[in-house]
């Protein structure tokens, strides 16, 4: 019993960090991080100046966790994705053809417009902070690897090959990733657009580094 309002007080401050993080996704995306203001961020979540920094010293460090949070949930979407595919025996068709493994893949976790915004605010911010940069690049490692072996799941469920390490291949599938959605997201497309545009793209990459079966 004496554990209960330690547990609600837990709850209750992970609830206020969730809303202050999707509301500063919102405004960051919006309006650019430099541009947003904590009260603004305050506002859209419906808190004070106080609740933001009982949990955030700084607005850089808000920004920080939410790039790892968009980083994550990416992550975390795509190896869902195969598990699903895995488990219901859709990889034993067509093992080696690159646009059918994308689009499997893909069908659930392509970026929307917000997302887009925000990372490349995230990544533009990086650029001219130092002291983010490094955390930035430490974070993209991370997700790296969480690539990595989602590359090295999918090679196992298809038996199939890369001409690449997996971690090579992951670098290159993202940067084909931010680049393509980036410009889809600025010729104005939609997400279904989007979605067909980034498993076009990435599918192309994914053909020149699969390892071809010998005949």
């Amino acid at each position: 019993m004496t554990d209960t309002a330690p547990r609600a007080a837990t709850r209750s401050r992970e609830n206020t960090r969730a809303r202050l993080l999707d509301a500063a996704a919102e405004v960051f995306a919006e309006v650019g991080l430099d541009a947003a203001s904590v009260e603004a961020v305050c506002e859209r979540a419906g808190f004070t100046r106080g609740a933001f920094y009982s949990n955030f010293e700084t607005k850089d460090e808000l920004f920080l966790e939410l790039c790892g949070r968009v980083a994550g949930e990416r992550v975390a979407a795509v190896k869902a994705r195969v598990a699903e595919l895995e488990a219901g025996g859709e990889f034993a068709l067509d093992p080696t053809d690159p646009f059918q493994i994308v689009q499997q893949v893909l069908d659930v976790s392509a970026d929307d417009r917000l997302s887009v915004l925000l990372m490349s605010e995230i990544r533009n911010h990086a650029l001219r902070v130092p002291a983010l940069a490094a955390a930035y690049l430490a974070q993209e490692e991370e997700l790296v690897l969480g690539v990595t072996q989602i590359i090295d799941d999918i090679a196992r469920a298809k038996g199939i090959g890369f001409r690449v390490s997996s971690a090579q291949a992951a670098r290159l599938l993202l940067t084909t990733w931010e680049d393509v959605s980036v410009r889809a997201t600025m010729a104005g497309l939609d997400h279904k657009a989007l979605s067909r545009r980034t498993s076009e793209e990435i599918a192309k990459v994914a053909q020149l580094i699969i390892e071809p079966h010998a005949t």
